[in-house]
């Protein structure tokens, strides 16, 4: 593996490091706090090792809409596990800093400078590009004023919680943006999501009110949201606290009759509470204080409920839009950002929160595969969005296509600047197949990671580096991550192992962030945060992913999950590198795999399982398997070659499409999984069990 890492092909590189907005923040530094840094690398050294240094530079550099003052920005010493709190004294409102700007001249004068009326702040996509509304500044202000009225006078105060079970829309915009207007706490499900999975989350959380659509569009289908509402409404009538649902028109002049859904009404009932009042009102919290409810994806048991804090997170978006993005480097009323996710996944704060740098977000609902594979393609550049945010699996739809799909054959991508992938690992090949045959030369791919749990990314993408292929290009800053030894069993107060540089492990994160979850909800005494991210190894943040860095270049390859790393006669290896194997060498075979390792309780040793999902009318043959095997022995190792090769007929997933690899490891290892709704596809699991005996499989095969 390290041999082939030394051998990178450089994709992409900055036109000029000096000319970015983190080397300007590098020198008003330099110039305040007596350094010298001149490279990424220096900015990331001062940002870890001096963290109450840097964090206040971009607290003062790029200011929020406060109140109040700090005596410090964190006590470095405390313990992470500790959940060390950031800019004591600060108060903020998130919404407030989304729909005003802070004046950039410092803390001490930031007002609330508007942004242009008449510009535009967001776009409403229908599935199919069919129906394309753009929405002003003024109106999403407006609109968050009658709604967060409405939400008072119906007795929403700060600490309540509000529920959307609705599609990326402007209602849903509206919901959030109004919820945090009152200071109170927001959580999101998407309409596909299966009913017990939305109220494994609700039921946790507690909302007072829960908005939902009435009608979802998805894929070429038109579904009735009622009847989910009736059952939603029935999973809450023994919570006191919750008070009814809330119907949100999905089509504005057509909104559905609510009258068989118990307890519920509709969008312009309730706003009649706020008496058409268009006055903006803020509610300013504590910087470390409660705005948003997310969920883990829940496959194989209840979701955690990961609760974040307003400040941490517009601050985080402070650095990442400007130190990493370069966002203030360009007339935000040029910029649109277009991330393709649904309500229910952490992605959809990413596609909120470019607002706060005053770009226009795009928020399109429904398949990104309607009427065929070049709409979507088609909006991006006929929009003119200058970052895109899509998935490895949806790079996969079109390279893997008859014929492909190139994005820059179908459309003018010339405003495009970035495409950021995650959700899944990004394999060389489709880093080699955006830059040789879909994108422009021009455009950076930002391979990212990071996620839900921490609401901000590990590792992302830099104007200051080159972009060579694989893996993502740099530690974020501020984050001090480390690869740990993923053989040491650890355990509360068991210290962790650095490994060699290059060499693969555990990631973790060693010093606190400022994105830390505060707390998750339903977990009083903290014993499922503590063991979620500290009870492995001692005072430092284990994340789960298997990882290793790049000795020259400083890039971070991700081998997948660290509880799914594949461990055959102790050669431990990550089942990212075998589909990497696979999309280079059988692209045209292959549509998808999934390998797992399968440990019973009866076995010595682990062994590994690769199930390939072929493309339409190509066949699963011996002679595939033996090229497979010499692929992966060659590209990966001849000890990492699976033992068994099977086919498969689907590939569980998220409803987001992350392949989801533990429940199928656990199934073949001789487990009964309890599935939840948030996977896609969870009845194609059946389909694994048969392998948790797999010598019976092999037997009856090879009597046929």
């Amino acid at each position: 593996m390290a041999e082939a890492q030394l051998q990178m092909r450089k994709l992409w590189e900055p036109e000029d490091p000096t000319a970015t907005v983190a080397y300007q923040f590098m020198q008003e530094a330099n110039r305040k706090r007596h350094r010298s840094m001149q490279t990424w690398e220096d900015l990331h050294a001062f940002s870890v090792d001096h963290r109450s240094e840097f964090w206040e530079e971009v607290f003062q550099q790029y200011p929020l809409i406060h109140s109040g003052k700090y005596s410090r920005v964190v006590d470095e010493s405390a313990h992470m596990s500790s959940i060390p709190t950031w800019f004591e004294g600060v108060k903020v409102n998130f919404a407030e800093n989304i729909l005003f700007w802070a004046d950039e001249k410092g803390p001490s004068k930031a007002t609330t400078n508007r942004k242009r009326d008449d510009a535009i702040a967001c776009t409403e996509v229908r599935e199919g590009c069919t129906e394309i509304r753009h929405v002003t500044w003024r109106e999403v202000r407006e609109r968050t004023a009658m709604l967060a009225n409405a939400m008072r006078a119906r007795g929403v105060r700060k600490g309540d919680r509000i529920a959307i079970v609705a599609s990326n829309s402007v209602d849903t915009l509206i919901v959030f943006y109004a919820t945090a207007a009152v200071g109170g706490i927001f959580s999101s499900s998407s309409t596909d999501m299966g009913t017990k999975g939305i109220l494994d989350r609700l039921r946790q959380v507690t909302p007072k009110f829960i908005f939902v659509d009435d009608w979802a569009v998805y894929n070429g289908r038109t579904i009735d949201l009622r009847p989910k509402m009736c059952e939603i409404e029935a999973g809450l009538r023994d919570i006191p606290a919750v008070e009814g649902l809330v119907g949100m028109p999905r089509w504005q002049d057509k909104p559905a009759d609510l009258s068989s859904v118990p307890t519920s009404e509709t969008l312009a009932t309730f706003l009649k509470a706020g008496r058409g009042d268009k006055t903006l009102r803020f509610e300013r919290i504590e910087f470390r204080d409660p705005f948003i409810i997310v969920y883990s994806s829940g496959t194989t048991g209840m979701p955690k409920c990961i609760v974040h804090s307003a400040g941490g997170v517009l601050i985080n978006s402070k650095k990442e839009g400007n130190l990493h993005r370069d966002a203030l480097a360009h007339d935000p009323e040029e910029s649109c950002t277009l991330q393709y996710t649904t309500t229910g996944w952490i992605m959809y704060l990413t596609s909120c929160l470019t607002m706060l740098h005053g770009n226009r977000t795009i928020l399109y609902d429904g398949s990104p595969f309607q009427p065929d594979l070049t709409t979507f393609i088609k909006l991006v550049g006929d929009q003119k969005v200058t970052d895109l945010g899509i998935s490895p699996r949806f790079m996969q739809t079109l390279a893997t296509a008859n014929p492909p799909v190139l994005p820059r054959d179908v459309t003018d991508l010339s405003k495009l600047r970035r495409v950021t992938s995650t959700g899944m690992v990004l394999s060389e090949a489709q880093f080699n197949w955006f830059y040789d045959h879909a994108f422009p030369p021009h455009v950076q791919l930002g391979n990212i990671s990071g996620g839900t749990d921490l609401a901000a990314c590990f590792t992302m993408d830099t104007m200051m580096k080159p972009l060579y292929c694989g893996g993502t290009m740099t530690p974020s800053l501020g984050m001090k991550v480390e690869v740990y030894d993923q053989t040491i069993e650890g355990g509360k107060g068991v210290p962790g192992r650095p490994v060699p540089i290059g060499e693969s492990g555990e990631l973790v994160c060693t010093r606190a962030f400022p994105t830390m979850p505060i707390k998750f909800w339903d977990d009083p005494t903290g014993e499922k945060y503590f063991n979620a991210y500290y009870a492995r190894f001692d005072n430092v943040w284990t994340h789960g992913d298997f990882i290793s860095i790049h000795p020259q270049t400083g890039q971070v390859y991700l081998h997948g999950r660290a509880d799914g790393v594949l461990n055959p006669s102790g050669v431990r290896f990550g089942s990212a590198e075998v589909y990497n194997s696979l999309d280079a060498n059988f692209a045209d075979d292959i549509q998808d795999s999934i390998c797992v390792g399968q440990r019973r309780p009866q076995d010595m040793d682990e062994s590994v399982m690769l199930f390939l999902l072929m493309k339409p009318g190509r066949s699963f043959t011996p002679e595939l398997v033996k090229k497979v095997k010499e692929a992966i022995a060659r590209d990966v190792g001849r000890r990492c070659v699976p033992k068994y090769v099977f086919e498969t007929p689907e590939i569980p997933t998220t409803i987001n499409l992350k392949k989801v690899e533990l429940p199928v490891k656990s199934i073949v290892s001789g487990k009964r999984v309890k599935a939840s709704d948030t996977l896609a596809n969870k009845k194609c699991l059946e389909f694994y069990y048969q392998f948790a005996e797999v010598e019976k499989v092999l037997q009856v095969r090879s009597k046929l």
